[in-house]
């Protein structure tokens, strides 16, 4: 049985008690994360988890507009408060210091340096910063900050989720190769812990999903 499966299963047995708002975001990260399973290259399956991810945390906020970066980062750290048997802190302790450690040092998904390649004004220091986020990455690792790392790595994700969706990498490239394969180990076991602390705390309040069927 796959993960997805063994999550379905579970979310069928007690969809009934759900608020609607968190019903409608597990049904909708659950089938991502579906195809993601069935996904044969590592460009679709990071789009497909990433949509599975966003499915999760993303809020109907109206008029209101927070930073993509911050509003993850918010339900990271939530997430990290409510998970009190440690999954995530396990996976990033013991799964995967490797691939977090290899994902910092790597330039290409730290949107300053893209900034600098285009030019933009305020990116010459580019350089400087990567190497203040590096220690600043370095030091929550050691002193095991889960939330810290998380919203840390997921800006470097978000910045290599920008490139696919934005047309800025071709498919199958060699040249980011190493990092999408990264990501989707970590993106592949985070989301389906994701989901089961959204079922652990089905009392907490989620929030409307984004785009309410009507």
């Amino acid at each position: 049985m796959t993960i997805y499966q063994e999550l379905k299963a579970r979310q069928r047995e007690e969809r009934d008690s759900h608020p609607e708002g968190l019903a409608l975001r597990v049904h909708r990260a659950l089938s991502w994360l579906h195809r993601a399973e069935q996904c044969e290259d590592e460009d679709g399956r990071f789009i497909f988890l990433w949509i599975a991810f966003n499915a999760a945390y993303a809020n109907e906020l109206g008029e209101i507009r927070v930073a993509e970066g911050k509003m993850f980062g918010q339900f990271l750290a939530r997430l990290v408060n409510l998970d009190t048997t440690g999954r995530l802190n396990n996976l990033v302790w013991k799964s995967y210091p490797g691939a977090i450690r290899v994902l910092l040092d790597n330039p290409f998904v730290f949107q300053p340096y893209w900034d600098h390649q285009n030019a933009l004004a305020g990116s010459d220091d580019w350089e400087e910063r990567f190497e203040k986020a590096k220690r600043a990455a370095h030091q929550a690792l050691s002193s095991q900050d889960t939330g810290t790392v998380l919203s840390i790595i997921f800006s470097r994700l978000y910045t290599l989720r920008n490139q696919l969706i934005h047309g800025g990498a071709t498919w199958n490239s060699s040249v980011n190769r190493d990092q999408l394969r990264d990501a989707n180990g970590i993106l592949g076991d985070i989301v389906p812990v994701v989901i089961e602390i959204m079922l652990d705390n089905v009392q907490a309040h989620w929030g409307d999903a984004c785009y309410p069927v009507r």
